[in-house]
């Protein structure tokens, strides 16, 4: 059983369907979840990767308008979600600005599943506001997600807190939330996120294959957060 709080979820970003596999095999036994990116491969496959893992599984099909590598049309895109959703997978990330009746028709048929849905939003330049925030987590919160997950650049160590001031009113509502900073001053948001109550946090399966900015690697993370509750 893992000492930290929330989990650690590895994100794999591959051309092949193999070389994602091979990845993920490797890791999975020190991950808490397994994110497959998508729009990363060459040629998107859903079933090898629920027959073959044993962690569980969360597809992920970024569109370019959102900082991922998608080329296909947004039906494409969609498709592939609810492909994963039909063959059982235990969550799929759907974007906050993804067409609205889209994405509604996504989590319905999700609901009928036991496949968890996470409404995520990022900033791959910037923080908004506090207020700006607080905006996005109503609405993913009134989405009807199962979890929220907010990302944004750290241009500074004060974008970070403002990230941080979302944990209490996610608390609040009783919606689980991934909120975190991207970037080189946002390292520490990744593990002070799980400290702060924080659903889950993302990193890589090795340096160097960071799928976003900032990113540590799985050794790293649970080296840390294991000094961190060594005494637990």
């Amino acid at each position: 059983m893992n000492k930290y709080p929330g989990k650690i979820c590895i994100s794999i970003a591959t051309a092949s369907v193999a070389e994602a596999l091979a990845t993920a095999t490797a890791v999975q036994d020190r991950a808490d979840l397994l994110e497959i990116r998508l729009d990363s491969l060459d040629a998107p496959e859903i079933a090898p990767f629920l027959s073959q893992l044993s962690t569980p599984v969360l597809f992920t099909c970024r569109p370019a308008w959102e900082g991922g590598f998608f080329q296909g049309t947004e039906d494409q895109r969609l498709h592939l979600l609810s492909q994963a959703i039909e063959a059982g997978a235990p969550y799929i990330d759907l974007e906050l600005n993804t067409d609205e009746e889209a994405r509604t028709k996504i989590l319905s048929k999700a609901h009928e599943t036991s496949t968890k849905v996470i409404i995520s939003w990022h900033d791959f330049k910037t923080t908004p506001s506090s207020q700006g925030l607080a905006s996005i987590l109503q609405k993913q919160y009134r989405s009807g997600a199962d979890i929220g997950k907010i990302v944004t650049m750290a241009n500074s160590p004060h974008d970070m807190l403002r990230v941080f001031d979302l944990y209490p009113l996610a608390a609040e509502m009783g919606f689980p939330l991934c909120a975190f900073s991207m970037g080189n001053k946002g390292v520490i948001s990744r593990l002070t996120a799980l400290e702060l109550g924080g659903y889950m946090t993302y990193g890589a399966p090795e340096p160097g294959k960071q799928a976003a900015p900032g990113q540590l690697s799985i050794d790293q993370m649970r080296t840390i957060l294991e000094i961190f509750h060594a005494d637990d």
